[in-house]
């Protein structure tokens, strides 16, 4: 078949000066060779980040090309921090630390807690474990930051025997308590855009929540019919989570209220979680046929992709807990249980979306939307944004590198079939 369509773009080369208006007379052709191409999807890779040495490892959250977690190494867990690849392994501990945990990552910075003096310190690092901050507010039993965005951490402090969701700005002196008015509890897990999410103890129930900086500004976002709902992230003014509805946990997605809620929960689910969120896309986990499986959406049930299908040989349950994207490649940084040992193991799932999927509907005057298959849709796709010499097929330049040199031309074409028979 690839000598076919490359007979088909050879015989387009040969057509001088007008060539974008003759392409039509080879699109039944093509759409004939593509009716034979089963539907391929773009390129998941898994790396493993579990460092030398290690008994197990957690990656916990995703931002900026690095992850961060924990790594039981020596007999402690220790703040970790990678930057895609098992030998970038940076321990984040603080000396005099017994034990350190890592759990987001923004901007360079990374936030968790660290064992210093006996209780747990939220903690603020930038890279190393010498450029350790301590949050933990004066008079305050315990502390930990769940998240950091923006210059912000988000979090709990333990006041007067009640936990309390909690709010900093990079000194402990920052510390503002969220908690709201006649709540016994609550936690702040995600911070985005000046908000946090989290969740408060309502009338006996969790209830995912949301704030704006201050106790005043709750929101309680549990949907009606919940019996208990958490927020876990939160990214371009959505929030994240799980709520317990017809005595099953599911997915949850939020854009700032109860009334917004969207059951993530796939089909064939008896429960699933949503830990992380970039803004368009939430990444956790669903239990399927018994096993817990990494999982990725994008704001619906019927997106959900089971990122277990990717692993390597030898694991088993698996989940997802931090998302990041450079505007290009997404990547996931989660964990999975290696069944030889039994133990767990940071790994990074990286997508690298494919060059021959297009779009999702036909229509490319709409621009790019891509859908993780390559179908007949993004031939037809190509083809309309071809003639119409639109920048958004500018593939190639000749060097079948996938470089774009400002110009839709027979390189183009080339490149798009090449990748188009092979599924990427």
């Amino acid at each position: 078949m690839e000598r076919t369509l490359v007979a088909i773009a050879g015989r387009c080369r040969a057509v001088q000066g007008n060539f974008a208006m003759q392409t039509r007379t080879f699109v039944a052709a093509l759409i004939a060779l593509a009716s034979g191409i089963a539907a391929a999807h773009a390129q998941w890779t898994v790396t493993n980040l579990h460092p030398a040495g290690a008994t197990y490892s957690e990656a916990r959250a995703a931002n900026g090309g690095q992850q961060t977690g924990y790594a039981h190494i020596g007999g402690e867990e220790r703040a970790s921090l990678w930057s895609g690849t098992a030998a970038s392994w940076v321990n984040l501990n603080p000396v005099g630390s017994a034990e350190s945990h890592a759990l987001a990552a923004s901007g360079g910075q990374q936030a968790g807690y660290a064992k210093v003096g006996g209780p747990n310190r939220a903690s603020l690092w930038n890279g190393t474990a010498a450029s350790w901050v301590d949050l933990h507010p004066a008079g305050t039993v315990s502390s930990r930051a769940l998240a950091t965005s923006g210059g912000q951490q988000a979090g709990y402090a333990y006041v007067s025997g009640q936990y309390h969701a909690s709010v900093w700005s990079g000194t402990a002196a920052s510390w503002v308590d969220l908690n709201p008015a006649g709540s016994p509890q609550s936690f702040a897990n995600a911070a985005s855009g000046g908000q946090q999410a989290g969740y408060a103890k309502v009338d006996g129930q969790y209830h995912a929540s949301v704030w704006s900086g201050a106790a005043a500004t709750w929101v309680d976002l549990n949907p009606v019919g919940s019996t208990e709902s958490q927020a876990l992230a939160a990214s371009g003014g959505q929030q994240a989570g799980y709520a317990r509805v017809g005595g099953v946990v599911r997915a949850s997605l939020w854009s700032g209220t109860a009334a917004s809620w969207v059951d993530l929960n796939p089909a064939g689910s008896s429960a699933s979680q949503a830990f992380a969120a970039n803004g368009q896309q939430q990444a956790g986990y669903a239990r399927v046929g018994g096993v817990f499986r990494a999982s990725l959406w994008s704001g619906t049930a019927a997106s959900w992709v089971d990122l277990s299908a990717f692993l390597p040989a030898g694991f088993t349950d698996s989940y997802a807990r931090g998302i990041s994207s450079d505007g290009v490649n997404t990547y996931i940084a989660g964990y999975a249980i290696n069944a030889a040992t039994n133990s767990a193991e940071a790994l990074l799932w990286t997508y690298t979306p494919c060059p021959a999927d297009l779009d999702n509907d036909g229509d490319f005057a709409n621009g790019l939307t891509r859908d993780g298959a390559v179908t007949i849709e993004d031939l037809l796709s190509f083809l309309v944004g071809f003639e119409a010499g639109n920048v958004l097929v500018d593939l190639d330049n000749g060097t079948s590198t996938g470089t774009p040199d400002n110009a839709v031309d027979i390189n183009d074409l080339l490149f798009f079939l090449a990748r188009f028979e092979a599924g990427c």
